[in-house]
């Protein structure tokens, strides 16, 4: 269901970068400048912002040694989908742009692992809020965010659904961004 509604809302052409960013990881093992690019430009974030700026002005290899980590963290399968979260994103913490706020830095996250870990974006955490579901936005959100997913998850299971966190993710997107009545 949260998948056809994002269909109704969203191209089907839209998440073609986040597709094609997942498979270059899978390759290299890391991002680069132009990769963390194609995801401001999915997140839709402003380009012409002085954290970009420095984050241009840093060497590619640079780019790649923090993003590499984060990747490596994400992937690690003997830690909990929560301790990989947060593991990743702290990995990320180093770059301009990356040391607070965790929009841009969950996209990094779920590009490394895409069938592990999920995007966290304030209409998800809005959908949450709908739910009864209490995320703070002290440091390691995105951690506690994924802890929240997977108990979704466990819920959904419990009733017969197998989601996975990108689904998960999309529901609370699509129930974040309805009206409150």
């Amino acid at each position: 269901m949260a998948a056809e509604l994002y269909a109704i809302e969203v191209s089907t052409a839209y998440d073609e970068v986040v597709e094609q960013v997942i498979a270059r990881v899978a390759d290299a093992g890391s991002l680069g400048k132009l990769d963390l690019g194609a995801l401001s430009a999915w997140k839709r974030l402003r380009a012409d912002t002085p954290w970009m700026a420095r984050l241009m002005s840093r060497p590619e290899q640079e780019i790649r040694q923090h993003t590499e980590r984060a990747v490596t963290a994400a992937q690690d399968e003997s830690r909990t989908v929560a301790e990989a979260a947060v593991a990743a994103r702290s990995a990320l913490t180093p770059l301009p742009g990356f040391s607070n706020g965790d929009a841009l830095a969950s996209v990094v996250c779920f590009v490394a692992a895409p069938t592990r870990l999920a995007v966290y974006d304030s209409r998800a955490h809005s959908g949450l809020q709908q739910l009864g579901l209490v995320l703070d936005n002290r440091p390691g959100r995105y951690g506690r965010y994924l802890a929240l997913v997977e108990r979704c998850r466990a819920e959904l299971a419990g009733q017969g659904y197998e989601w996975s966190a990108r689904q998960v993710d999309l529901a609370l997107y699509q129930l974040g961004g309805q009206k409150q009545r």
